[in-house]
């Protein structure tokens, strides 16, 4: 089968590059440059703006369509600083409608739509949220901000996508994936931190976690199997940040954290991020108080439809982190 992969040389897109490959899968690569994660692969290359701004931009991206049966859109971005908004917008919401039209027009079957978990409803451990859980956005992340800007362009992109004639678009909705290949870092960010210094506060809160093996294999099976239309959320394991960093700091040979993080200390991190976002709003951006309360909240999600209707594996979350931990360590990052 020939597809198209946008989003390649990042952390989940490397992983199901991979396992396409691993398969017998000719893939292609939509990339604006190559990078360590890809560089070496048994992979076509192919550069095209994923927002065409003219013919000639249109014209690129229809070559780099042209010929693939499937698409897996994984390209994405959390982008936190002033203009966060547009750049999210434009690889969610255009970037998604570019390809559903290239997609028609070359004749491309079936698109998978890599969206996120925070489109999705949440709950407690006991009654965790799934694909048909209401939201509401306001509450969980505010009226404005990066995290609801995320919400909502990444909502939009799905919305766009299952409703595009002629194109059967299956949806799939990561939540916290951990493991090797996160170069940005992304959700190994914790995991450096800890192994470089001692973290003494856990969050109050708690997510799904999946292994991002496994969560590029729901991909690959959303292709094959999920019916259009539908959203899947990709998650196993429901943690505590509490546990969550407990097996951080044993894979790291660190000190577990020994307190909860207080409330207030969060607040005045806020406080202090927007009085600071008057001065530089792109080194402050990430001290949202949105971003930095919702890890006091416990939103937890379920897998189960994945797990019953694509066969999603579930890899123990230790052997997430170790292989997350092997990595940076090869790639000198500790």
């Amino acid at each position: 089968m020939q597809v198209l992969v946008t989003g390649a040389t990042g952390f989940l897109g490397t992983h199901i590059v991979r396992r396409l490959l691993a398969r017998g899968d000719s893939v292609r690569c939509l990339v604006r440059q190559p990078n360590s994660l890809v560089e070496g692969l048994d992979v076509e290359l192919v550069s095209a703006p994923l927002v065409p701004r003219d013919r000639g931009e249109q014209d690129d991206l229809l070559r780099a369509v042209d010929g693939c049966e499937g698409i897996f859109h994984v390209a994405g971005v959390f982008d936190v600083g002033p203009d966060g908004h547009r750049a999210m917008r434009d690889v969610h919401v255009f970037g998604t409608r570019a390809l559903c039209e290239a997609a028609v027009r070359t004749g491309a079957r079936r698109l998978v739509l890599c969206s996120s978990s925070i489109t999705v409803g949440f709950g407690s451990r006991a009654a965790p949220g799934d694909e048909q859980t209401p939201l509401d956005a306001t509450a969980a992340y505010g009226a404005t901000g990066p995290l609801r800007s995320y919400h909502d362009t990444k909502r939009q992109g799905e919305l766009l996508a299952t409703g595009w004639p002629g194109l059967e678009v299956i949806v799939v909705n990561p939540d916290y994936v951990v493991g090797a290949y996160d170069v940005k870092p992304t959700s190994g960010q914790l995991i450096l931190a800890m192994a470089r210094h001692f973290v003494p506060f856990w969050p109050r809160g708690g997510k799904c976690f999946i292994d991002a093996g496994d969560c590029a294999q729901a991909h690959l099976a959303a292709m094959d199997r999920g019916v259009p239309g539908r959203r899947y959320l990709l998650g196993n394991d429901n943690l505590s940040y509490r546990e969550f960093m407990g097996i951080i700091a044993e894979v790291t040979g660190q000190r577990p954290p020994v307190a909860p993080l207080p409330d207030l200390a969060l607040r005045l991190a806020a406080r202090a991020g927007e009085l600071g976002q008057r001065v530089d709003p792109h080194r402050f951006a990430g001290t949202d108080r949105r971003v930095l309360m919702s890890m006091q909240q416990e939103r937890y999600r379920s897998g189960a439809r994945a797990r019953a209707e694509l066969g999603m594996p579930a890899t123990p979350l230790r052997e997430s982190v170790q292989a997350a931990w092997r990595w940076f360590r090869e790639q000198g990052r500790c």
